[in-house]
Parts: C-alpha cells; sequence; structure tokens
C-alpha cells in the first residue's frame, strides 16, 4: 500500500483549522432565520436529487479574495488566509501512480483530462521526500472502479513506469479520538513509519467531537479485515475499529491545481453520509470555480448527497435577490420594471419551501436565474431594496409569482400550461411584450431562382425596380457570398441554406422582423427530426413519418392544446409539453407551416390540400398551364406570399419566449415604458392580488 505522509506546511494549516470545524449537527442552517442580515435562503448549485435536480461536479474549488473561516455554526470561527480550497467526496477510486517526479504525474494527469476518468492529484511528503499521488474517479461502484483501471493502465501507459493502478475504497479504520490535532498527528506518524496509509481527521458527526487517524482505503470488507490484522501486528498498543458511516473531513494538500507548474491547496475528503461543512464568506464573497468562476455572497454548505457533492449557498433573501433580478431582466430597464421582477421573484422563492430538500430553490431557470455577484448592478440594487420585504398574497398566502420572458402580446390561461383553472392566473393582454423588438433589424423573406428561400438581413439588401409578374418585390444584395438565413436569425452553429452575391436578383415573400422574445421563426425541421424529438415525449405513438402537421386545438390565449400529425393528435401530458416535444420551441403560440404543401378555398367552399411545387395548374393569359418549377410561390386573399417546394419540412412562426403564465417580463417593460407603476402592474398580471409588505 502506498504511504501517506505529513509536511510540516500541511501541519500548520492543520493548526489553523483545529477550532473551525465542529459537528455536523450545529452545521445545519434553517430555511429562514433570523440574523444581522435578516431572512436566509438556501440556492442549490450543486446537488444529486435524482429526478427532481441533478448538476454534479466530482470538485468543488471555493476561492476568497480576502480571509474568509470554516465555520461551526456556534462556537467561534477560524480564519484561513485567502487562496483556493478544494473539496471532494469520498468513494471508489482508482490510484493511478505514486512518484517523486512533479512532470511524470502531470503528464499522466493531463492525459487523464481528455478521458472519462477524471484525475486527482495530491501531494505529501514523508522523510524529506515529496511524493504525487494520482487518483482517479469516484466510480459508484467497486466494479465500476475495476473496469476503469484497464483504461487508465490504456491512456497513461507512459507514465506508469511499471506501476499497477489499483482500486481504492472508503473502508477505513480509526485508532480512537483525540482531544487535539497534535494527538493525532503523532498516532498518524507511527502508522506512517511503519508503512502504513493514515490521514489525520476531524470527526464531524453528533455523538464525537474532535480529532481521530483513519487508516488506509481498502475497497472491500475482506481487505479491511487483512489490513486491520497488519496493522494491529506491526504498530502495538493501537486498538483499530471501522469507521463505517462516521462523517469526517479528511485533510490532504491537493496538486492539481495547475498541471502546468507545481501549485498546491488544502483539499478536504467528504466521508460519510451525514457529513457537512459550511464556509463562511466574506463581503468580497466566495468565488466557485466549477461554476463558471462565479462570486456568490453568503456562505457555502458542502455536503455529500446520494453519493454525490452538494453545495449549497446560504444567502441572505434580499443579496439573494440583487443576483436574480439582474440576471432575470436587463439592468437598463425602467426602474418600475425592475421593481415588477424584484417583488414577483421574492415571491416565487419565499413560497418554495424545502422543494429541493436540502435547499429552497436552484440557480438555474428551473427555479430561478442566479450568478452571483456577476449579474449585480446598482440599479437592480436599488429596485431590490426600494421593495424589500414586499411579496403578492392572495388569500392570505404569498403566491408562487411564476413569470416568463414574454407572453406574445396575451398571457396564458392555466388550462393551457398544466390542465386547470386558477383564479389567480388568466390570459391577460400584454401588449408590452411587442417592446421586445424595438430597434431591431428588419429580414427579408426571400425566394431564390433554384427553389430555396431563406432570410436576409435588411443591411445587406438593396432593393431593385423590377418586380414578378405578381407584383412582388425583388432585391439583390450589397456584398460578396452573402448569407441566406434559415430563419430571420443569425446563427453561429447553422449553416446558410445559400450565399449570393450582387447582381443575382431574388423574389421577396415578405419583411418580417429578427426573430426575438415577442416574434420568431424556427425551422425547417424535417420529418425525420420531428419524430426524432417526439420520441418520449408523447402519451401516445409518433407515427414513422409524418406528412402533414398542424394545430387542430387551442386555448383561451390562442396557445395549442392539441397538434395533428398525418391526421392523428400527437397527446401530451399538459399543453406547455409541445415546447419540448416539438424541437425547443419558444413557446407554444405558434402557426405551423408545410413547406411542401397549401391548401386552396374554391368557390364553392370546399378545401383542398395540394403538395408540392411541380405540376400545379397555373392561369396565364395564355391559358391553362403546369408549374415545372422547383417552387411555387403561392398568395393568399390578403396577399401574403410563401414559396412550396418539392420537399415538406415544417416551419413554425410563433409569438412568445416561455410558458406564457403570470408575469410576463418584457410586457412588465412594456407597461413601465408608458409610465404604470409597479404595484399596477403585478396586480394587472396577478388577478385578485395584494402586494404586502412581511
Amino acid at each position: 500500500m502506498g504511504k501517506a505522509i505529513r509536511t510540516k506546511k500541511w501541519s500548520r494549516r492543520l493548526k489553523v483549522l483545529a477550532a473551525a470545524l465542529l459537528t455536523a449537527g450545529c452545521l445545519q442552517v434553517p430555511a429562514y432565520a433570523a440574523g444581522n442580515d435578516g431572512q436566509l435562503i438556501r440556492v442549490a448549485l450543486f446537488a444529486n436529487l435524482g429526478s427532481t435536480y441533478k448538476s454534479t461536479t466530482p470538485i468543488i474549488t471555493l476561492e476568497s479574495a480576502g480571509e474568509w473561516s470554516l465555520q461551526s455554526g456556534g462556537a467561534a470561527n477560524a480564519s484561513l488566509p485567502s487562496g483556493q480550497a478544494r473539496f471532494s467526496a469520498d468513494g471508489f477510486r482508482v490510484k493511478v501512480l505514486e512518484t517523486a517526479d512533479f512532470k511524470t504525474a502531470a503528464a499522466a494527469a493531463k492525459l487523464l483530462q481528455a478521458s472519462a476518468d477524471k484525475p486527482l492529484l495530491y501531494t505529501a511528503s514523508f522523510n524529506g521526500k515529496t511524493l504525487y499521488q494520482l487518483y482517479t474517479g469516484n466510480y459508484g461502484t467497486a466494479a465500476l472502479a475495476a473496469q476503469a483501471v484497464t483504461r487508465v493502465q490504456k491512456t497513461a501507459a507512459a507514465q506508469l513506469a511499471g506501476q499497477q493502478p489499483v482500486v481504492t475504497g472508503s473502508e477505513r479504520l480509526s485508532t480512537g479520538t483525540y482531544s487535539s490535532l497534535q494527538e493525532a498527528e503523532a498516532v498518524q506518524a507511527n502508522l506512517l513509519s511503519a508503512g502504513f496509509t493514515a490521514y489525520p481527521v476531524l470527526l464531524l458527526n453528533g455523538s464525537s467531537q474532535g480529532y481521530t487517524v483513519w487508516v488506509g482505503e481498502a475497497s472491500s470488507a475482506a481487505e479491511l479485515d487483512s489490513l486491520k490484522q497488519q496493522v494491529e501486528a506491526s504498530a502495538a498498543g493501537i486498538s483499530l475499529s471501522p469507521v463505517g458511516n462516521s462523517a469526517g473531513l479528511i485533510i490532504r494538500q491537493d496538486a492539481g491545481l495547475s498541471l502546468d507548474a507545481l501549485k498546491t491547496a488544502p483539499h478536504y475528503t467528504i466521508a460519510g453520509s451525514d457529513a457537512k461543512v459550511l464556509v463562511q464568506g466574506t463581503g468580497s464573497g466566495i468565488k466557485v470555480v466549477e461554476r463558471s468562476q462565479r462570486i456568490y455572497r453568503g456562505d457555502m454548505e458542502v455536503s455529500i448527497v446520494n453519493g454525490d457533492l452538494a453545495l449549497v449557498n446560504v444567502v441572505p433573501l434580499e443579496k439573494y435577490l440583487y443576483s436574480v433580478v439582474g440576471a432575470e431582466v436587463y439592468s437598463s430597464w425602467p426602474a418600475e420594471a425592475l421593481k415588477v421582477q424584484a417583488v414577483a421573484a421574492r415571491s416565487y422563492a419565499l413560497q418554495q419551501g424545502e422543494r429541493f430538500k436540502i435547499a429552497n430553490v436552484v440557480d438555474t431557470t428551473l427555479s430561478q436565474a442566479y450568478n452571483g455577484m456577476n449579474s449585480e448592478n446598482d440599479k437592480v440594487t436599488s429596485a431590490v431594496n426600494a421593495t424589500a420585504g414586499e411579496v403578492i398574497k392572495s388569500g392570505g398566502k404569498i403566491v408562487e409569482a411564476v413569470f416568463s420572458s414574454n407572453a406574445g402580446g396575451q398571457t396564458a390561461h392555466p388550462s393551457e400550461v398544466w390542465n386547470s383553472g386558477n383564479g389567480l392566473f388568466t390570459n391577460v393582454d400584454s401588449r408590452g411584450d411587442q417592446s421586445a423588438q424595438a430597434g431591431l433589424h428588419t429580414w427579408y423573406h426571400v425566394l431564390l431562382n433554384t427553389g430555396v428561400s431563406g432570410y436576409i438581413r435588411e443591411d445587406n439588401v438593396k432593393e431593385v425596380t423590377t418586380k414578378t409578374e405578381a407584383g412582388l418585390s425583388k432585391v439583390t444584395v450589397t456584398a460578396q457570398n452573402t448569407n441566406v438565413r434559415p430563419i430571420p436569425l443569425i446563427q453561429s452553429n447553422v449553416e446558410p441554406v445559400a450565399k449570393i452575391n450582387p447582381g443575382t436578383e431574388v423574389v421577396v415573400l415578405a419583411k418580417v422582423a429578427q426573430s426575438n422574445d415577442y416574434a420568431w421563426v424556427r425551422g425547417p425541421f424535417t420529418s425525420a427530426q420531428l419524430v426524432k424529438t417526439l420520441q418520449g415525449k408523447t402519451t401516445n405513438a409518433v407515427p414513422s413519418s409524418i406528412s402533414t402537421l398542424e394545430v387542430t386545438k387551442r386555448g383561451p390565449s390562442g396557445r395549442a392544446l392539441e397538434v395533428t400529425a398525418n391526421g392523428q393528435p400527437l397527446t401530451v401530458k399538459y399543453g406547455d409539453t409541445y415546447r419540448s416535444a416539438l424541437g425547443g420551441l419558444p413557446s407554444t403560440l405558434f402557426d405551423i407551416a408545410g413547406t411542401g404543401s397549401y391548401t386552396v378555398l374554391g368557390a364553392d367552399g370546399k378545401k383542398v390540400s395540394k403538395t408540392g411545387s411541380q405540376g400545379a395548374p397555373v392561369l396565364s393569359a395564355s391559358g391553362t398551364g403546369s408549374s415545372s418549377s422547383n417552387a411555387l410561390v403561392v398568395m393568399s386573399a390578403d396577399g401574403q406570399a410563401r414559396a412550396v417546394t418539392q420537399g415538406q419540412t415544417f416551419m413554425f412562426i410563433g409569438q412568445g419566449n416561455g410558458h406564457g403564465l403570470g408575469l410576463s417580463q418584457w410586457g412588465a417593460k412594456g407597461m413601465a415604458d408608458e409610465g404604470y407603476d409597479y404595484q399596477t402592474i403585478l396586480k394587472h398580471y396577478y388577478q385578485n392580488a395584494t402586494i404586502v409588505k412581511e
């Protein structure tokens, strides 16, 4: 077994922490507690909560620019110097190699970084010699770790130098408890001298306090029994017992902060299902490296949930709102619109209770967008402070004040979102939503001679004097290789449908606004693409091929309640599911256009569906003929034109962004532009509600 050793530097670090960590029971923070900063809210940044929420990471790296501490929850805090500290969860790993050469260990770690077996590099010293210990994992079971051994051997073969990677686990032996770190270190030194892996551990369980030494990293009970016999035979006077599920903090030194040069930080491995550690921040905030380097106010609770690391930000509610409001809406919006968002976000957060078990909310739009101090702004802070404590109530209870980006001109009725009615939420006018497209470019929907249709932005287009025989305008472009986009929006990850040059004239079918939160176009989607995205989203069988697709039932606001493919309904659990079922549409307030089909209304009032562009009867001055072009332009009675192509694909033309229920953020902005105050706006979107200061 590899030897685990200590350094004087490590010893000094442990002494600094000696009074810092106490029992997990003391670290429990209530969802809302009175204090200098008022109510607190718990925000999950990482957690494995099964189907409720899952965002995990094998390592959590916290950083502070100023002094910070590990807090006991009741006793005095211990200050820590500025810099980084890393946390991981105990479990099955593969010990890849142990070497005195940092370059060898770092080279192997770099190779493993690009694989599924993520590296973890420690450093330790013994008898004046520094060693680097490289691990991978965690793995859910010993069997999975054993499978990883083969992969690791292949990936890092050049650096192993004959060493055999082995599976390690969390089966350990405890030497008893000690009142001081110094006592634990003395016992550890004896075990290291005898050649056994041993680490000082701060106990975190409620029944025992103080320090201990944990011996070994066995992957099975049988391996642990063998280790116990070896240790007791070699180290006289030590009484050992299995650690079991005891909660503790194993303290090591991390060497993997930078694999280009040696850079170390304390590393804390949390063991035991009930273990928790509270890291107390300062006014400068705590950076979470694995959460896009964002900096957060408040404290960080690190624990293990369902075998994975969990990170919960415990932050004063009002300061949480500084970030949420800044992340959810633009700080340049009118102050009254910012106040609307502040009151709605506060109400929503307070109504969540313990929805996420270890937290009240999460930091994504599953709850509310929360980016820490990165999204704070002075205007937003003023709006939050101006409405401090204000919430929306109905029937004496705080309202779950749901909101979406843009209602598309009219908010949704509850029956369109979750199949039920509600007196608080109903469909109301939301004309302010149109403010989302103010100042945006106009796009030309054009038809090329090849039969391809697409969109060109207005600043790349020059109108020409010639028109089609049907009176449709024509344009050319002003630059070589101008892109023709599939929708009226620049998408860096989507190839243009064509490129054209100056002098090439194309037919203008329509002028439309750039796709935005209020009005948008998505597609074209082929039958195969739609069949794939529909799988698992409908409660009935999806057809193997789709030739026709249409909205056949709408709710009070016009949102789709039923979509039919080939004449058969695509049934879903609730209406809003159509957004994800149909390729991630912004809202369910949409129409569908099949590019390869059209409907003719005859003089007798009968509707006839036609497909394809070729063979269509065309009446001209010389008589009746048949279309033989790649695309056919059809015009509606009101002069709207569109192209019908040979292949059938589907375009979605819609309005709004989000479920549309409750507050429309852009709608609030539009009303604020018109001079309405925040309380009037809130009462417009939340019917039968009052604004109360708690």
